[in-house]
């Protein structure tokens, strides 16, 4: 995609008409063309001398922007300077004419006796009037281009009201003139009250206010990126020749060494190499509280290391940064177009035509009502002046850039506009289980001493499994560690075939591992297996320990569900929503996860591409978004209608990916969701206000209430309210800022949809092969025989289950068993049987 930079818009008949242009050029498959940044996407095989060329036969002009640049293309503010000097300017020329227009001709205040002649006055107004139009020549000549292009715009409008005021006092002066050399002096002093020098100067002057209030509303709605920018530093401390230098930022390579100070910001993305941290991320994940960093874990730029003194090692620098990223994201995401803004596109395409038409219209109708040419003039620039296509071309990207804003800060990242509008219309939440309602990594959550305290326990457990590379060992060794636990001597470890380890403790013989195993070296009461089988049904995996012949306990361990989930899961199900679990565990631990956190549908024993399927069938009852890793679950989430990313830490490049959410935290899918219903609302606002502004101001400028209500607008209060329009609706905009998108008070339930799974047949026996297997004693067991069953030629799914020391494999072909067999036993488990 080809990002440019458009010259010269000044409202959405413009964008409307660039667009146009653009999307005629073959080759050209896609064009979005945004007037809040005054940019526009280009997808299709076109050269960019191409694309240029056509926007400026449209009358504008084009240049490509850089990758380097892209970040900075929506929050350079190069026009709100210039429109305060002009403004500044002609508001001084604009005091002395109103004093002679209204303060001396209507209200008769005083002036210099040498001045107070008619064709003086007359021409003293000419002259400041000019002065003013030529301050303001751009709306004149941006106007009258757009004309001779045949694609008039809001500066036409403009240019043609105040223009037509001051020819018409032209007239007048002619008139004066003629009155005083025929005499006439007190008839010249009353054609003075028939000049409208005072409305063509004021028209472009309130116009002028208000495209500086714009410019200024405008600008405030890239805050939020402005202040992540803010973070990074200018500067970095790094070791150069065993010396600290400082050295700018952006001098910082790959594989420099640099050092970050307590209550410095991190100048770029790396690894700590030396010494501990607590690090302040919420300028990256909108989490307040800082995150502990020690030797090995990873920092980001931006960032502010609250306390400590870190070392570290430069891994991404310059445009690679997590920071650098972000702001891509969000500036590329806010130049593009939502499905919402096509309404005022094709509004805004015609309505300039038809506003020039409404004031013909208007002046022919007064005219033929008897009234005199001012008067009738004077309601048709009124018409002119107060229509604004501003309003509307700003009504949705306005609204876009501060959803987007507010979600980057809140580590919430929408790819797109569209994402942006589309995540709020979820009716079905799909969530992957491992890393995403659980933490994805396994934790003892149960320690039952039986023969011994509960110390002892600990640390023979801890003795037999530190030297272990199995995950659950793993997960012992973390908990006893924490505990202070110490490590007792031992000698002769062994690995047991999957099943378990031993050791030589204090000259008695030690076990470790599953209850089945451990259940063959000592007596299990029924009691005791009551538990291990109610610890099973709750998705834990029971682990036992024994020394001699005694039972020393059990310690449970499990992939343990976020404290987070099931608040999250309760927010989506009161928002109207229906929440399915996906997983590819054994339906007795799925279970137990789902009722934990009280999802509405548990899908069990699933491969990736069966996750694709079940988001197909889902998407048959209602819009669906898929929530997973990002990378395992790719399919799914390119097969909803919304993928969102979930975990995402630094990478965020996520292509499979519509919604990336920066955090681990699942609660930040129902604060998407809401993010994306808020924006969406305050869009539908913007585009209300818009429309029914130009319906009320255009009927009132007419002068057709006149009759009922007496109400006659001027071309001055006319041009005061359509500068104020496009202040309202931006304005409107920024009210997201206040938007509270965790707060889940205000959440309206939506009618929710009705879903139900229809599983495929699994006991076509025919391709299928039912494969038993001794060995496997967990979860992470049975992730390592189904990846090693795949990996086979003509496996299209494997099924394995610790508990039934089995694996069901599907076929898409026939395969030898002494490949299955091969395959299995390669990964240390025991093949006892295949059917």
């Amino acid at each position: 995609m080809a990002k440019y930079d458009i010259s010269g818009m000044s409202c959405a008949a413009c964008s409307a008409r660039v667009e146009k242009a653009v999307k005629s050029v073959e080759g050209v498959t896609s064009c979005d063309v945004n007037l809040l940044t005054n940019s526009m996407n280009v997808e299709g095989d076109v050269s960019s001398e191409t694309v240029i060329s056509a926007v400026e036969n449209a009358g504008y002009g084009a240049a490509l922007i850089s990758e380097k640049n892209k970040g900075d293309g929506v929050l350079a503010d190069s026009e709100t300077p210039a429109i305060k000097k002009r403004l500044i300017v002609s508001i001084v020329l604009l005091l002395p004419l109103m004093y002679l227009s209204m303060g001396h001709v209507m209200h008769k205040l005083p002036i210099p006796e040498f001045l107070d002649n008619a064709i003086i006055i007359g021409v003293l107004q000419m002259l400041l009037t000019l002065a003013i139009i030529v301050l303001n020549k751009r709306f004149f000549t941006s106007g009258f281009k757009a004309l001779i292009h045949r694609a008039p715009n809001m500066d036409t409008l403009v240019a043609v009201g105040s223009g037509a005021s001051f020819i018409y006092s032209l007239g007048v002066i002619i008139l004066i003139i003629n009155d005083t050399v025929d005499g006439a002096p007190l008839t010249a002093m009353s054609e003075l009250y028939r000049l409208h020098f005072e409305s063509a100067a004021t028209i472009l002057v309130f116009i002028t206010v208000g495209k500086l209030l714009e410019a200024y509303s405008k600008g405030r709605t890239t805050d939020a990126i402005k202040g992540l920018m803010s973070l990074t530093p200018d500067t970095a401390v790094v070791e150069r020749d065993g010396k600290e230098v400082t050295v700018p930022v952006d001098e910082v390579k790959k594989g420099d060494i640099f050092i970050v100070r307590s209550g410095e910001s991190i100048p770029v993305d790396g690894v700590i190499i030396e010494g501990d941290a607590a690090v302040d991320e919420s300028a990256l994940t909108g989490e307040s509280i800082p995150v502990d960093k020690t030797a090995g874990d990873s920092v980001s730029g931006a960032t502010i290391n609250s306390s400590g003194f870190i070392k570290c090692e430069a891994k991404r620098v310059g445009e690679d940064t997590t920071i650098s990223k972000i702001i891509e994201l969000v500036s590329e995401a806010s130049s593009t177009k939502a499905p919402v803004a096509r309404i005022a596109d094709r509004v805004s395409g015609v309505f300039v035509p038809i506003v020039f038409a409404i004031a013909a219209v208007t002046l022919a109708v007064w005219l033929i009502a008897g009234h005199a040419f001012g008067y009738s003039l004077s309601r048709a620039i009124t018409v002119l002046v107060i229509s604004c296509p501003c309003a509307l071309g700003l009504a949705t990207p306005v609204a876009i850039m501060v959803g987007n804003g507010l979600g980057a800060k809140n580590g919430i990242l929408f790819k797109t506009a569209t994402s942006l509008e589309e995540t709020g219309k979820t009716q079905i939440v799909a969530l992957d289980k491992t890393g995403t309602i659980t933490k994805g990594e396994p934790k003892v959550t149960d320690v039952i001493p039986l023969s011994c305290d509960e110390e002892k326990l600990v640390s023979t457990a801890y003795s037999l499994e530190k030297k272990s590379e199995h995950p659950l060992a793993k997960a012992i060794v973390e908990y006893a560690e924490e505990r202070g636990a110490k490590a007792l001597e031992s000698e002769s470890f062994k690995t047991l075939s999957g099943s378990g380890v031993s050791a030589e403790i204090g000259g008695e013989s030690c076990f470790g591992g599953s209850v089945k195993f451990i259940s063959e070296k000592t007596n299990f009461s029924d009691d005791i297996k009551e538990k291990t089988e109610l610890l099973a049904s709750e998705g834990k995996t029971p682990l036992a320990f024994t020394c001699g012949e005694k039972l020393l306990g059990i310690i449970a361990v499990a992939d343990v569900v976020k404290e987070d989930s099931a608040e999250a899961v309760k927010q989506l199900r009161n928002m109207g929503i229906k929440v399915v679990m996906l997983t590819g565990d054994n339906k007795r631990t799925a279970e137990a996860i789902g009722a934990e956190t009280g999802v509405d549908l548990v899908v069990s024993e699933l491969m990736p591409s069966d996750k694709e399927r079940i988001i197909k069938e889902l998407s048959e009852f209602g819009r669906v978004a898929m929530v997973g890793d990002g990378i395992n679950d790719a399919p799914a989430l390119t097969r909803a209608d919304i993928g969102i990313a979930i975990n995402a830490g630094a990478d965020i490049a996520i292509d499979a990916a519509d919604v990336v959410l920066m955090n681990s935290n699942l609660r930040d899918v129902p604060a998407a969701i809401r993010l994306s219903r808020a924006t969406l609302r305050n869009i539908h606002e913007n585009l209300f206000w818009a429309f029914i502004y130009n319906v009320i101001g255009i009927s009132l400028a007419t002068g057709m209430w006149k009759p009922l209500t007496g109400w006659v607008l001027t071309p001055m209060y006319g041009a005061a309210a359509m500068s104020l329009s496009s202040l309202c609706v931006v304005s409107n905009a920024l009210r997201l800022n206040l938007f509270k998108c965790y707060n889940a008070k205000r959440d309206k339930k939506r009618e929710s949809v009705e879903i139900s799974i229809q599983r495929e047949d699994k006991e076509n026996k025919a391709m299928t092969k039912t494969i038993g297997i001794e060995g496997m004693m967990c979860p992470h067991c049975e992730a390592t025989v189904k990846k090693a069953l795949e990996a086979i030629d003509g496996v299209e799914n494997a099924v394995p289950s610790h508990e039934e020391n089995r694996a069901v494999v599907t076929l898409s072909k026939e395969v030898d068993d002494a490949v299955l067999t091969k395959a299995v036993e390669d990964k240390d488990y025991i093949v006892k049987s295949i059917e």
